[in-house]
Parts: structure tokens; C-alpha cells; sequence
């Protein structure tokens, strides 16, 4: 399908491609030393630590997370060391333990295009070296001193639970209504983003304002990246997606796409979704079919105008702060979020 556009009046002067380039551009020197952190916070004379957590690491990612405290911070005018840096590895290590976790519980055999770390090394030593990467998240956070800190990872970390729970919760339950369903998102994605923003405003000292503003900016953004990652699960190849397409609908996951193509189906249709996501019931023709039903209604747009909903939500979360090269290439991270379904 096509490229989605956000090009509005306020959107920033960076190509939507190049927008999160942009962005790990202006934060380059910090983005090189958090990674050190990581390198050195993932090390244990426990080999098949590093060498797990290493192969997570070394399948890619944008990290994204990080890259926003980093910015948020820079954003606030911080420069008072480097407790920015630390943070951006902490969150990040939150990420990377959550993955290792969602992987094993959805019994995942590819991440960013490569094998999973749970496929290569089990699940058991993928739950643990996940619990490991959370303790050193937590180990980071209580050096950082700071009790404001503290509070926000930690009741992220929480909030990420509570997301994936009940997003368990609900799966093959076609009842689930569209907020519940924001619900789940809210939690297992957008809270650490939204974390990973406001943290960059405490270190800085800034004002609630601000602190809540970014925070604002990261929960619209998260949902809008989630909203777009459940679009390209039935929208993408398996190239693009970096994992099986399909996956959502083989383990009868509720999102979006699914919730539209069932709301807007007739009995037969109706039919159709309650053997397959509610009963679990489902043939190999059957993912060719639920796409032919949300090409029909238009489920896959229905999300991503959703998305682009929310991406325009947290560009003017930004409106607090004057402008700047930081300011316009997080305002271009927004419109890239929802620019990567093709």
C-alpha cells in the first residue's frame, strides 16, 4: 500500500525517512557513549549472558528509546554530565528485557529478520538474561540517585507488565472494545516511551510543564508506532516486518486492523473472525482471506489514520518548547512513525 503522508503546515523540514537519522544525528556523541554503557552493563562472567544478550543487540533496532531521552534531554538544554546517557541505557536495557520476555510468551522465531534469541538459545535463558537486563536497568537507576528518576522507569517497567497482562488478557476476545484495546497499547509500548521522554526533562530540571509535555509526546507517539506496528502486521513482508507476517492473527492477538475488519463484517464475515481468532481455528488460506476482508472494509487505513491521529497529537505536545533542530526532528520522528507501512 501506499506511503502514508503527514506533511502538514508545522511538520518539520526533514525527510520522513531521514527523520530518526536526523535525530540519532544531533544526539551522536551521546548515542556513542550510551552504547558503551551497554556493552559494559551486559557483561558477566556468566558467558552465556553477554553472549545472548549480545545476539539481541547485534539484530539491530533504531533504538529509538534511548535516542529519546537523549534528544529530550537536549531538548531541555541539559549539560550537567552524563546521567542522560546512563538513563538512555537503562530504558533501553528495559526494551531489550521486554523483548526477550514478549518473544519467549509468543513463541516468536524471528526478531528484526534473524532468528530470536529464545529460538537460538531457548526459552529459559531468554526469561533469565531478561531478568538479568531489568536488574541492570534498576542497577542504573538507583546510581542515577534520584528518587523522580526512579519513580518514572519504575512504574513504567510496571505499566509494561500490567500492558502485557492484560493484553493475554484479551487475546481471541473479539468483545474487546477499542479502548481496551488502547489500553494494552498504552501500557506495553507507550509507557516506556513515554518514560524515555519525561526522564530527559527531570536530569534537565526543568518544569512540570515540560515534564509532563514530553511525557505527553511520548505516550501519543508510542501508541502511534504501535498502532502502525499492528498495520504492518498484516500489511507488510516478512523482509519489511522482520518477523512472520501474520503472526498476530496465527495467535489470535486483538488490535486494530482485526477489531475494524470484524465491526464492519457482515454475519458471514463475523463468522469468519469468531472461528479463527476467538476459536483458533484456522487454515493455511485462511490469513490470505482475513487480508482480502481488511482490504475490503479498509482496516488497514482505519488504523493508520488512527495512527496519524496520534502522530499529530504529539507533535503538538512540542508546542511548549521553542524552536530548534531538536524540536524539528522530533517533530519528524512522529511523521516517520507513521510513514513505514509501504
Amino acid at each position: 500500500m501506499g506511503a502514508v503522508s503527514l506533511h502538514t503546515a508545522d511538520a518539520a523540514p526533514i525527510a520522513e525517512a531521514d527523520a530518526l537519522t536526523a535525530l540519532s544525528a544531533l544526539v551522536h556523541d551521546d548515542l556513542l557513549a550510551c552504547n558503551q554503557v551497554i556493552v559494559a552493563h551486559m557483561d558477566s562472567p556468566v558467558a552465556l549472558i553477554p553472549q545472548l544478550a549480545a545476539h539481541i543487540v547485534a539484530a539491530g533496532g533504531k533504538r529509538l528509546r534511548p535516542v529519546l531521552t537523549l534528544a529530550a534531554a537536549r531538548l531541555c538544554g541539559y549539560g550537567g554530565g552524563a546521567r542522560h546517557v546512563d538513563l538512555a541505557a537503562c530504558v533501553e536495557f528495559i526494551h531489550t528485557a521486554t523483548l526477550l520476555h514478549d518473544d519467549v510468551v509468543d513463541e516468536s522465531v524471528l526478531r528484526r529478520g534473524l532468528a530470536s534469541a529464545n529460538a537460538v538459545f531457548g526459552n529459559k535463558a531468554s526469561v533469565l538474561v531478561g531478568d538479568f537486563l531489568f536488574a541492570r536497568a534498576f542497577q542504573l537507576m538507583v546510581a542515577d540517585g534520584s528518587l523522580d528518576v526512579l519513580r518514572i522507569l519504575s512504574a513504567a517497567a510496571a505499566t509494561i507488565a500490567e500492558g502485557e497482562v492484560l493484553q493475554l488478557v484479551t487475546q481471541n476476545d473479539l468483545s474487546t472494545s477499542e479502548e481496551r484495546y488502547l489500553d494494552v497499547v498504552r501500557g506495553k509500548t507507550a509507557a516506556l516511551f513515554a518514560a524515555a521522554c519525561e526522564v530527559g526533562a527531570v536530569v534537565a530540571a526543568r518544569p512540570p510543564g515540560e515534564a509532563t509535555a514530553l511525557r505527553d509526546y511520548g505516550t501519543h507517539l508510542g501508541i502511534a508506532f504501535q498502532l502502525v506496528d499492528d498495520a504492518l502486521d498484516y500489511a507488510a513482508d516478512q523482509a519489511v516486518l522482520g518477523k512472520t507476517v501474520g503472526d498476530d492473527f496465527r495467535e489470535g492477538k486483538i488490535t486494530l486492523p482485526v477489531l475494524a475488519a470484524y465491526a464492519a463484517g457482515d454475519a458471514t464475515e463475523r463468522a469468519f473472525w469468531q472461528r479463527t481468532i476467538e476459536a483458533s481455528e484456522q487454515t493455511e488460506a485462511d490469513l490470505d482471506h482475513a487480508l482480502a476482508l481488511m482490504e475490503r472494509c479498509g482496516a488497514i487505513r482505519t488504523t493508520l489514520d488512527r495512527a496519524v491521529q496520534f502522530a499529530a497529537r504529539a507533535k503538538a505536545d512540542l508546542t511548549p518548547f521553542p524552536d530548534s533542530a531538536v524540536r524539528q526532528a522530533l517533530m519528524g520522528v512522529a511523521d516517520y512513525t507513521v510513514s513505514r507501512v509501504r
